[in-house]
């Protein structure tokens, strides 16, 4: 993608505060041409200065002259502060919506997306590139307007004084574009560089942190520090390759304005001499040739700007343009007394390498419960996970209550689903916000049910906080069993009508599992639930029970129809009673 269509994505952002852009830019305008006009009064000043001396006008002629180039600067400052207010302003409300919009995007895109791109560089792309892309919209441009108005400005009325001096003051500019130009490709390629080492910087340090517990049980602290270090050399030596180029370019200009400054006072000191030009007009034109000092040097710092903002809104852009696998039909059916009977039609998923599921064909009547179990990889996650539409199965279809659910909006089917999946995640927050994450509302005693049905109501009372105890980052602080239950009182709050969980009490002990499934059976019952587990001890009481073995059914019926049909499901029970009675001896 070229620089232009990356700016592509800003036009709708920039269009949305067009007349504040315009009133900005209108600031902008007047503080030049008061600026430009600070010189023509100076010449004046100093033309009438001299008049005085030999004799001509009076010190109030002088006087009035000097007022004037006080209230001009007055004038100046005025409009000088409200074109940065204005502008950097919006370049400051740019960034809040394409963050916003960048955060929207992030929560639409599926799964998938996520298994395939690393947290850190998001994280890097949503802080540090968005904060490129907003110096660019402000300060850039800004000033580049700005410098490019100043420019132009003094540069006719320089011409207008002496077309030859004038001349002379410009023989630098095709070199100061050469520079730029070669500067700004170099700029742009070494940014994006630096940019994605960033990324991968912020992506060690978040996977550092996220598995500190694992890096000290296997004692890898100097090991990750090496590899941290390898990687912040990396990174220092890029930065320090384009700090290279930035310092040539302002040594540079200032170099090549000195030798203009020194013609121009060395030819305009003669034509004075001479009589050619007044000293009024002799100091007006060396006040514009500082004028165009600033413009001169700020080009470089633009460019920079310019180039850093391009090649990170390319960044960016990479996240924008990934489309969502899973999105809504354009009319999407709505659903209406929800009564929760789900069929799988010929279900089969296949990741790329090999079949997940084949040919699954599963009915699940309204209110059952209907508990999966199988070998570790044999597609028992992946089916639940088509029920919520996490993901979509590659061949055949599913069906809510007759209806396709490619034909549902995503979010409303969502909202009738409580999923416990089988890697709880906490938020930082409390326990009650954690429990109370899946429902707009949620009162004190209705978050109290829910722990007391998840069996986590004694844990809590036990906390020197209660309910408002913080957890730590992933739910750190508290125990494998104690996010699970948290995660199972969240999906009870929710009151679905399909309750799906996905070995959801793997992480209790066999008599916290009792406790557990005896508060659920009262809340299970009317609900279509899913139980994943490796228990037998979780679905024997399942209305029926469904053995998958390489992602096909190869056995389903009550738990003493399975028992008699001597299959895996009968050989996983014989050798869990076997092993519980081995922990009783």
């Amino acid at each position: 993608m070229t620089m232009w269509e990356s700016l592509r994505t800003l036009r709708k952002y920039l269009w949305r505060y067009r007349w504040g852009m315009a009133m900005g830019f209108a600031c902008l305008i007047l503080k030049d041409v008061a600026l430009a006009g600070q010189p023509l009064l100076i010449r004046r000043v100093i033309d009438a200065l001299t008049g005085i001396v030999r004799g001509g006008p009076n010190s109030h002629f002088f006087l009035r002259y000097v007022a004037y180039l006080v209230g001009l600067a007055l004038f100046k400052a005025v409009f000088q502060y409200g074109m940065r207010v204005i502008i950097i302003g919006i370049s400051r409300d740019v960034e809040y919506d394409l963050r916003n919009d960048l955060f929207r995007h992030l929560i639409d895109l599926s799964p998938d997306y996520y298994g395939r791109t690393r947290t850190g560089d998001i994280m890097a792309r949503a802080t540090n590139d968005l904060n490129a892309v907003r110096m660019m919209l402000g300060p850039a441009v800004m000033y580049c307007f700005e410098t490019g108005l100043t420019f132009v400005l003094a540069m006719a009325i320089m011409l207008s004084v002496d077309w030859r001096l004038a001349l002379l003051a410009l023989a630098p500019a095709p070199v100061v574009s050469l520079v730029v130009i070669v500067s700004g490709r170099a700029i742009h390629t070494r940014f994006q560089r630096i940019q994605a080492m960033f990324s991968d910087i912020s992506s060690r340090v978040q996977e550092n942190l996220s598995g500190v517990r694992m890096i000290r049980a296997f004692a890898q602290e100097r090991a990750e520090m090496r590899r941290f270090e390898e990687l912040n050399r990396n990174y220092i030596a890029q930065n320090l390759k384009l700090v290279r180029i930035d310092a040539v370019f302002e040594p540079l200009m200032e170099i090549l304005i000195g030798l203009t400054f020194l013609v121009v006072l060395w030819v305009g000191g003669h034509q004075v001499l001479e009589g050619r030009l007044s000293i009024g007009g002799f100091v007006m034109f060396n006040t514009f040739m500082g004028m165009l000092v600033w413009p001169m040097i700020a080009l470089g710092w633009v460019v920079n700007l310019m180039q850093r903002g391009t090649a990170s809104l390319a960044r960016i852009n990479q996240i924008l343009r990934e489309t969502p696998t899973i999105r809504a039909p354009e009319r999407p059916t709505a659903l209406k007394e929800l009564r929760g009977r789900i069929e799988f039609q010929g279900v089969s998923v296949d990741y790329g390498s090999g079949p997940v599921l084949s040919e699954v064909d599963l009915p699940i009547p309204a209110g059952a419960t209907i508990a999966v179990v199988g070998h570790t990889g044999c597609g028992k996650s992946t089916l639940v996970s088509l029920i919520p539409r996490l993901m979509d199965p590659t061949a055949g279809a599913i069906a809510l209550d007759g209806i396709d659910l490619r034909d549902l909006d995503p979010a409303d089917l969502r909202r009738q689903i409580g999923f416990v999946p089988q890697e709880t995640f906490l938020f930082s927050a409390t326990i009650a916000e954690n429990i109370a994450f899946g429902v707009d509302r949620a009162t004190a005693e209705e978050i109290r049910h829910a722990a007391e049905v998840a069996g986590l109501a004694g844990d809590i009372e036990g906390f020197p906080a209660g309910y408002e105890t913080m957890v730590g980052e992933r739910g750190i602080t508290l125990s494998g069993g104690q996010k699970q239950r948290t995660a199972i009182a969240r999906a009870i709050l929710r009151n679905p009508r399909i309750l799906i969980l996905d070995d959801a009490l793997s992480s209790v002990d066999t008599l916290t599992e009792e406790r557990i499934l005896t508060h659920l059976a009262a809340e299970m019952h009317g609900r279509t639930v899913i139980l994943i587990s490796h228990r037998v001890s979780t679905v024997r009481h399942a209305d029926r029970i469904v053995v998958l073995e390489k992602g096909r059914i190869v056995e389903q019926g009550t738990h003493a129809e399975l028992i008699e049909s001597r299959g895996y499901y009968a050989e996983l029970s014989q050798k869990q009673m076997l092993e519980e009675e081995l922990e009783a001896i």
